[in-house]
């Protein structure tokens, strides 16, 4: 099974610029993406069921501001949301079964300048973990994957020293990320890479892309009594159309 993740930072901007040529050229039975910034009746026939693809939308209540949104080519056993109202407004994640997979589909809070919003985010990491922990109880295969908007160490970032008070760094954040890990989970990029200069983010300004200086935002976890599952986990960083680049995850 094939799962790509990509948060696209405007599904209708990333249209523009081959989206849908992407999903259908990439051949995955699971297309997840973030940061949709739409409604569905903002959606072109085209984006909504590109050939050989579904689509479910969790758009947030305020327009133009996050969301999330699954493609697959088959119908899931069970789609649902988080069930939590102040995660959910936001579009934040979608949780779908197929057969005995369950995905995860996450766009984490960003924590904001100064921890402006790093209560909620803290928050929305538990929910999704006590999420997660629980399907994993039930017997599922489960991979939680999407915008983590955190890079775990420093590894995972360019200029980790310069960023220790910024978000998507911030201690707390990294704290819970090694909670996560070591409650059962494992990034599955690092299963098969441990060098650094690996990235799925970068900055619009000063060049950073080209320079590559960047940061690993955007991972595939999966509880660690089925990591025997994962065939590959890579970055796709010559795939443009968005700030981020798309993740790919096979499993077995």
């Amino acid at each position: 099974m094939k799962i790509i993740s990509w948060n696209v930072n405007g599904v209708r901007a990333a249209h523009k610029k081959g989206l849908i040529d992407f999903i259908t050229s990439s051949d995955a039975d699971v297309f997840c993406i973030q940061e949709t910034k739409a409604h569905l009746e903002q959606l072109t026939k085209e984006i909504y069921a590109p050939e050989g693809y579904a689509s479910w939308w969790h758009s947030a209540e305020r327009r133009g501001y996050s969301g999330t949104a699954i493609w697959a080519k088959k119908q899931p056993d069970i789609l649902e949301t988080l069930g939590v109202d102040e995660f959910d407004t936001e579009g934040r994640i979608q949780v779908a079964v197929f057969d005995d997979l369950a995905l995860l589909n996450s766009y984490f809070p960003n924590s904001q300048p100064e921890g402006a919003r790093l209560d909620y985010k803290l928050g929305f990491n538990a929910a999704v973990k006590k999420r997660a922990d629980t399907l994993v109880n039930e017997g599922k295969t489960v991979v939680v994957t999407g915008d983590f908007n955190v890079s775990h160490k420093p590894i995972d970032l360019a200029r980790p020293k310069e960023n220790e008070k910024n978000p998507g760094y911030l201690p707390e954040e990294r704290a819970w990320m090694d909670s996560f890990i070591d409650g059962g989970w494992t990034d599955t990029f690092r299963m098969f890479e441990t060098g650094p200069e690996h990235y799925t983010w970068w900055s619009y300004r000063m060049n950073a892309r080209a320079r590559n200086v960047g940061w690993r935002l955007d991972y595939f976890c999966i509880n660690d009594d089925a990591a025997d599952r994962v065939k590959s986990s890579i970055i796709l960083p010559e795939i443009t159309g968005s700030d981020h680049c798309p993740v790919a995850l096979e499993l077995i």
